[in-house]
Order: C-alpha cells, then structure tokens, then sequence
C-alpha cells in the first residue's frame, strides 16, 4: 500500500500539516487529511493494488486493510474523533514556525509606530519556544535603485537583529538575509512607493 500526496501550490507544499496516521495493528492503516494553520487544504490519493481514493476535504479518513483492499469511502472524522485516536502523534508534531512582519518608514531603517509595538510578542515567542533558530528577513518596495534597495534590505534585517539581540536573544540563534525589491510581499510596477513592501520578516521556529 502506498499514500502519494499533492499540494495545490508551493506555499501548500511547505507548510500543510498533511500526516498519515496509523491506527491499530499493523494491518489497518488510517490516513486522515488535517488542515494546515491557515485552514489550507491539500489533496491525498491513497492506492493500493485494488484501487485509489482522493481525499480533498478537512478531516477526511479512509481506511486500509491491506494491499489487496479497497480503501474505504472516505468520511469526515469529527475533531473529538481526531483527538481521542491520534494524539499521541499530533502531541509529538514539531511546532510550525510563526511569521512576523514589521514594516519601515519610507528609504529608512525606522520601524513604524505599530510595527515598534509587536517587537515584545516577537521577543516573547522566542522565549516560550526557547528558540534557537530565528530567521531575519530584509526587503524593500521597488521605489528608487535597486542597488540600494539591497543595501537598505541589509540595514533593516541588520537593524531588526540588533534590537532582538539588545533583548536578550543569542545571536548565533539568528539568521540574516535581505532581498532588496526581489520578493515584495505586493506586486507593483518597477518604481512604486508600497508600504507593504518596506518589511522585514521574522520567522520563530
């Protein structure tokens, strides 16, 4: 019996929480299809020398006897269901890593005003993780030359790692890279002010 998997989309394929679990002797097999932390679902197709079954939905399980059986029709498992028969597994799932974003003023290293205010709940989140690997991410809008959009991506991710250290965090536990205008979190034309743009992203794994 085998279990192939497909995502609908990149982002899908690195953070949906799509897990085979095994339930009862070695001659039953159930795989149950979880929702990721955004709500995103994936796609499973469960074959076995007798036939194949997609499962599409949140929550959705069919069972396998044995190579030679046809999976089950599938069904949605209730989370009461989920949690009284596999949380064992779930309870020794890694933790998913939690995303910041912080936003800068215009060609400037300066954190606005909201984005001062989330610093703490990034410094806090390390500690509750006891975090030792923390990603520091610069970026910019497409507004001026590019050459100094990646100067300025490295002054920000430099400037957001000084603070986080300035509170505690080792900084052997952090990772620092910077891509100018090459990734802006919204699409524009070349030359365009975006504020969503001017960004540093902060990943706590």
């Amino acid at each position: 019996m085998k279990s192939n998997h497909q995502q609908t989309h990149l982002l899908l394929c690195i953070f949906s929480l799509l897990f085979v679990l095994l339930c009862g002797c070695a001659k039953k097999t159930t795989v149950v299809l979880l929702p990721d932390p955004d709500g995103k679902v994936g796609h499973v197709t469960v074959s076995t020398d007798a036939a194949s079954i997609d499962i599409t939905k949140a929550r959705e399980a069919t069972v396998v006897k044995g190579r030679q059986d046809i999976p089950s029709s599938p069904k949605i498992l209730s989370e009461e269901e989920i949690e009284a028969n596999f949380s064992p597994v779930l309870n020794i799932l890694p933790e998913q890593p939690v995303h910041f974003i912080l936003y800068f003023k215009q060609e400037s290293t300066e954190l606005t005003a909201a984005s001062t205010k989330t610093l703490p709940e990034i410094i806090q989140m390390i500690a509750d993780r006891s975090s030792q690997n923390i990603s520091v991410i610069g970026h910019t809008d497409t507004a001026g030359d590019s050459d100094f959009n990646l100067q300025l991506s490295r002054r920000r991710a430099s400037a957001i790692q000084r603070l986080l250290v300035e509170k505690g965090v080792d900084p052997a536990y952090i990772t620092s890279t910077s891509h100018g205008e090459e990734n802006p979190l919204i699409k524009t034309a070349d030359n365009v002010h975006e504020p969503r743009n001017r960004r540093v992203e902060v990943v706590v794994r």
